[in-house]
């Protein structure tokens, strides 16, 4: 049975540990109120961007640019992103869960290469044979524009020169402050949109250069979407260590009423039996 001086000991340990979650809460929150105003703010663009792709791919057609190529996936890369800190929950494991299926669904017929941003995909793909072609370890919430500009060039090579037949990226897009929800989706090729009219009758999307603005305009797409699946996991990530941290102080606070409840009846049973004894000695000079 514990003493008062072990549960008064664990009553404190609980208490610092609860003003941690407390302050870390407050520090993710107000994380999360940033990266959620630029998650907001870029949807439009990066959701408008794949219809207009491939509004313009089915104008222009599977020739018009390299990264439009449909070809036999005999080996992809698929890009993976975490986070280099714990204390986020379900958010990492989760993830790598479905990647790890992902990959190896497709690893029956093609050859996988991975990209992994984040020290937690870096950590946990090391137990598995497959080659990483690219990898941010540390610091992936200091990834500026400049790196993500260099992989999206360096995916982009990789397709163009048939080192890769495709390119899909698994992230955690941030749906609400309850829980994200876990996407993996093809970045390469852009494909066709069966949807559209057919080349012959739709109008030219632009005139009178040809298919020039498109050495531009899908570089920057590809650019833009691995932007996208970057800033939804940030802000999905910083949600995700609000919810805990506010669990984990909640469980605090469980755990140090129950302590304290012990404590008190530890003490009464204490007195109690003092009160007894003295009673008892009462009684006995007495008689």
């Amino acid at each position: 049975m514990p003493t008062l001086i072990d549960l008064r000991r664990r009553i404190k340990s609980v208490k610092n540990t609860q003003q941690i979650t407390k302050a870390m809460k407050t520090v993710s929150t107000a994380k999360f109120k940033k990266a959620q105003r630029g998650v907001v703010e870029g949807r439009p663009q990066w959701h408008n961007a794949p219809g207009l792709l491939a509004r313009i791919s089915r104008w222009a057609g599977a020739r018009a640019h390299p990264l439009f190529a449909v070809r036999e996936e005999k080996k992809i890369h698929v890009v993976v992103i975490t986070t280099d800190k714990g204390l986020c929950g379900a958010f990492n494991s989760n993830l790598l869960t479905r990647t790890i299926d992902f990959i190896r669904e497709k690893g029956r017929s093609s050859e996988v290469a991975l990209v992994l941003i984040g020290k937690k995909a870096v950590h946990f793909f090391r137990k598995f044979p497959y080659p990483v072609d690219w990898a941010y370890a540390e610091k992936v919430d200091k990834l500026g524009a400049r790196e993500r500009q260099q992989l999206a060039h360096h995916l982009m090579r990789r397709f163009a020169f048939l080192e890769t037949d495709g390119v899909y990226i698994a992230y955690n897009e941030f749906k609400s402050v309850l829980g994200p929800r876990i996407t993996i989706t093809r970045l390469l090729p852009i494909t066709l949109d069966a949807t559209a009219p057919e080349p012959q009758t739709a109008p030219p999307d632009w005139e009178p250069a040809g298919f020039a603005p498109l050495e531009s305009l899908v570089p920057r797409y590809v650019e833009d979407q691995i932007g996208h699946a970057f800033f939804e996991s940030q802000a999905a990530e910083q949600a995700a260590r609000m919810m805990a941290m506010d669990s984990a102080s909640q469980n605090a606070e469980e755990l140090i009423t129950d302590l304290v409840l012990g404590l008190n009846k530890i003490r009464q049973a204490g007195i109690t039996k003092e009160l007894l004894e003295i009673m008892t000695a009462v009684e006995a000079l007495k008689q």
